[in-house]
């Protein structure tokens, strides 16, 4: 193969890559990415109806074939049994998300499972958008994995990276795949780099519970919603200060400083180092240009694909059912984060933030959905509180109903009880930040 076909194969796939997930687009006055503007063009064209239907047989169909291959057959290999062949307890939740998604279907059941906070939420208003993602992002992923993208990025940035975050210099695309396209599709994508081995069981779960921000999208969605549309610019601002400090911190602390940095796949991991020969730049070229000869073609691009869009359907879709129904009905029918929040209150008042207890009753609700906290508040009187709560659901990253989920239903060795200790560490870093800034701001 001639250098320039070479280049070809590195460039073409990996420009294409970059504008599906890293380019935000302005289009009827929205900004998005073109990975979410062609999930809501299938919508669009299919019907929310006609997707909310395929999401619930989907759903169905991992419950049913979980219990077979792992409860009745056992044993076996190839694809499906890679698939349904799970633990007794992933079986249990993938039937649980079954049952809730069947429920809130029908509209049949009880109230607390079916409602429009809980289960009918989820399946209306957040599955239909996670399906019609996964089938982009899976076909177009590999262009980002593939054909030398990583390999010349990770060279250039593993200087910065490394002594910055703990993380390789590859992990550059999944960090900016999350912050400016979804943050699930960086878990989706942090999770097959993990299962190739490129990542250690650390630094996956360091990138998919530090970097795995919600996109700009849906910080205008808060933003609207706590009715200061206006100060998009400071809100944001205030964001990236406290999530980059918290991405400086979080690895270097317990829970995750403590996650072993063995790998899924022994032997695949990469060397970044860059021999005396070369600088950063060239040795990535060099790298890229490797990669993208042994790159597969057309066919093999076309299987991939459709093994990562079943995989995150059949896998994740009814986590996601499951953990968020779970979450919200913790949320909504029961005190428990009211308690928790509780004895924040006398420290509110004493910094002087106004009405600190509705405040209070929204600092960990979030963990269940982030748009709680901003719905919560929508009363509230006071623009800085309303602010700081609408921060705070955005920087404390981890919510069962979307990220933490896909987090669970991935292979990222992150349980539930590590993404609640995540959140309450996230929220302990990046509440002073929040709130400093609206005592500049306001």
């Amino acid at each position: 193969m001639s250098r320039f076909i070479t280049f070809l194969k590195f460039f073409i796939p990996s420009i294409i890559g970059i504008f599906m997930f890293l380019v935000p687009l302005n289009i009827d006055g929205e900004t998005t990415v073109p990975v979410a503007f062609f999930a809501n063009f299938i919508i669009d064209t299919l019907t929310i109806e006609t997707i909310t239907l395929l999401v619930v047989i989907t759903i169905v169909i991992s419950a049913v074939m979980s219990i077979l291959y792992s409860w009745i057959l056992k044993s076996g290999s190839g694809f499906l049994n890679d698939v349904f062949n799970t633990t007794n307890f992933w079986v249990i939740l993938r039937a649980i998300g079954a049952v809730f998604a069947v429920l809130a279907y029908l509209g049949a059941g009880p109230e607390m499972i079916i409602s429009g906070g809980t289960g009918s939420m989820i399946l209306n208003d957040l599955l239909p958008t996670l399906f019609t993602v996964f089938i982009i992002a899976g076909f177009f992923l590999p262009l980002l994995l593939n054909y030398g993208l990583l390999e010349f990025v990770g060279t250039l940035f593993s200087k910065i990276m490394r002594p910055l975050f703990t993380l390789p210099g590859r992990s550059t695309v999944d960090n900016l795949a999350s912050w400016v396209g979804d943050g699930t599709v960086g878990v989706i994508l942090t999770s097959k780099q993990y299962e190739d081995g490129y990542y250690s069981k650390r630094e996956a779960s360091v990138i998919a519970s530090t970097f795995s921000v919600v996109s700009i999208t849906f910080t205008i969605v808060v933003l609207d919603l706590i009715g200061l549309m206006h100060m998009f610019g400071q809100f944001y601002l205030t964001i990236i200060v406290a999530g980059v400090a918290a991405a400086l911190i979080m690895p270097r602390i317990p829970p995750l400083s403590r996650i072993e940095d063995t790998y899924y796949n022994e032997g695949s991991e990469l060397e970044e180092t860059v021999p005396s020969t070369h600088n950063p730049l060239t040795w990535g070229y060099e790298k890229a240009m490797v990669k993208a000869e042994k790159s597969p073609g057309l066919l093999s691009l076309i299987k991939e694909g459709l093994k990562t869009v079943f995989d995150t359907w059949f896998g994740v879709l009814p986590i996601v059912m499951a953990i968020g129904t779970l979450g919200t009905i913790l949320a909504e029918y029961t005190p428990i984060f009211s308690w928790l929040g509780a004895p924040f209150v006398p420290l509110f008042e004493l910094i002087g933030i106004p009405e600190a207890q509705a405040m209070s009753e929204t600092l960990f609700i979030g963990f269940t959905d982030m748009f709680l906290p901003a719905i919560l508040i929508e009363n509230v009187q006071n623009d800085m509180t309303r602010f700081i709560v609408g921060a705070m659901s955005i920087t404390q990253l981890i919510y069962l109903s979307e990220v933490g989920g896909v987090i669970l239903g991935s292979k990222i060795p992150l349980g539930l009880g590590k993404l609640f200790m995540i959140f309450l560490i996230r929220t302990v870093i990046t509440l002073p930040i929040v709130i400093v800034a609206a005592f500049i701001i306001f």
